[in-house]
């Protein structure tokens, strides 16, 4: 009787441990991209019958592709956590914090959400050793830390949180048969950019497509543009005091960032439809003159996301393709991304969260989603072989390329700013206004803010 009641729960166990193999989208030990010892390495750690809730922006792909993450943490663990993401996120965790509730780890999109619950004493910080490793292990480790780092209730700085999928703005976009037919190379410098622009328009072509129309949010695609001359024609230090406003906004060093971008779409032979037309072109209209024939432009900067708005049928890497915006080489300020990402906070501290955390840490967790979609890291430690996507491999090299990777700049200022008057500014620029007016009087609405 004993030994048939072993035998019956041999045979569970063994139908148990199928059914969580069957759960992990990669076999763990059969695809050489991963880096399964990470993965082994997990079990070392015991978290059976502890429970961990986590609540994020993700919803509908991306929300699966997070939980075929997480089910390899469940799998080496033993830990049992619950992924509930999706819109209205922001609001969510606030109502959820305030009320004593919140869940163990939070993913926010925005550091100053996560600066103010950290100010809030609401946030756990992260061992003192985490920083140490971004350093050592995240490209442009500095920035990653510094990103992360908050003032704590007592004013106290330390390291909050853990970036986590990354995105790239830094790009521009082209087709590469009307480059070859063209004869032209792609620049490896801002001086070479501008170069080319000349050169597009001495031929007789058209340099550029922009397009800063978005309904409500018109003018958003021109503080990118501004964002990137800012890390291009100052230190990271003084991009970081232009964000917080220690630099104003109308400082020479800021106007002339904005005046750099008019370099490109002040002047109407290198803009298609001319200067005029940049702040009424729809973005997402923007890139098709790149697919027409004759093209009406060559080159469109626009971040990693501008695919979806592709002619339908486009491939990326055989009928349009992207290199990085390219930095001054007289300048010596290395080669800047500009972007956005999540950051993971603690949110109620617990064993299972801290481990989570450095689960985070381990080359397995972030090859599992590189090797599915939508997916960029700056971890030096995983597998670039990994990616499913050779697009998205390319971003990733980018990325891991970067001296200094700055978050999003209007994302970071007060919303009156980064999502009002920056953005409305940079119409009335384009369409004529000088830049020192219009920077003044961005600057005015902050001072009234304060």
């Amino acid at each position: 009787m004993k030994s048939n009641y072993l035998m019956g729960a041999a045979a569970i166990a063994l139908l148990a441990g199928a059914a969580q193999a069957q759960d992990l989208k990669f076999e763990p030990g059969a695809d050489a991209r991963f880096n399964w010892d990470s993965f082994e390495a997990l079990k070392s750690v015991d978290l059976k019958g502890q429970s961990l809730k986590i609540d994020g922006p993700w919803g509908g792909v991306d929300k699966e592709l997070f939980e075929s993450v997480i089910a390899y943490f469940e799998a080496a663990t033993g830990a049992d956590v619950e992924y509930s993401g999706g819109d209205g996120f922001e609001q969510r965790v606030m109502i959820d914090v305030e009320a004593g509730s919140p869940p163990g780890i939070a993913v926010i999109p925005q550091p100053g959400l996560a600066a103010d619950l950290a100010k809030r004493g609401k946030l756990a910080p992260l061992p003192a050793e985490t920083s140490a490793w971004l350093l050592e292990n995240y490209a442009a480790g500095q920035s990653w830390v510094d990103l992360a780092s908050y003032a704590g209730p007592d004013g106290t700085k330390a390291l909050y949180g853990m970036f986590y999928k990354v995105d790239v703005k830094s790009l521009v976009w082209y087709v590469p048969e009307n480059f070859e037919d063209a004869g032209y190379a792609i620049p490896t410098s801002m001086e070479e950019l501008k170069a080319l622009t000349e050169q597009i328009v001495a031929d007789g072509g058209t340099p550029w497509c922009i397009g800063l129309g978005s309904g409500p949010a018109t003018g958003w695609p021109a503080t990118d543009w501004v964002e990137d001359m800012m890390l291009r024609n100052n230190t990271p230090q003084e991009y970081d005091a232009w964000v917080s406003n220690d630099m104003k906004f109308n400082d020479p060093k800021v106007v002339t960032a904005v005046e750099d971008f008019g370099w490109f779409a002040r002047t109407d032979a290198n803009v298609a439809g001319g200067s005029g037309a940049v702040g009424s072109t729809d973005f997402r209209d923007s890139p098709k003159g790149l697919f027409t024939s004759p093209p009406a432009c060559y080159m469109h900067k626009q971040a990693s996301f501008i695919p979806s708005f592709f002619p339908e049928g486009t491939v990326v890497g055989q009928d349009a393709d992207f290199f990085y915006f390219p930095a001054y080489a007289d300048k010596d300020l290395g080669r800047p991304v500009l972007g956005a990402g999540t950051l993971f906070v603690i949110t109620q501290d617990s064993p299972v969260a801290q481990e989570f955390m450095k689960f985070l840490q381990s080359p397995i967790a972030h090859e599992v989603w590189m090797a599915q979609s939508g997916f960029l890291t700056p971890h030096k430690g995983v597998n670039p072989d990994a990616y499913g996507d050779p697009t998205l491999k390319k971003m990733g090299d980018i990325l891991l390329g970067a001296d200094t990777f700055r978050f999003d700049g209007s994302d970071l200022m007060p919303g009156a700013i980064g999502a009002g008057v920056f953005w409305t500014g940079m119409v009335d620029y384009t369409s004529g206004k000088d830049a020192a007016t219009v920077t003044a009087d961005i600057q005015k609405t902050w001072d009234s803010i304060k």
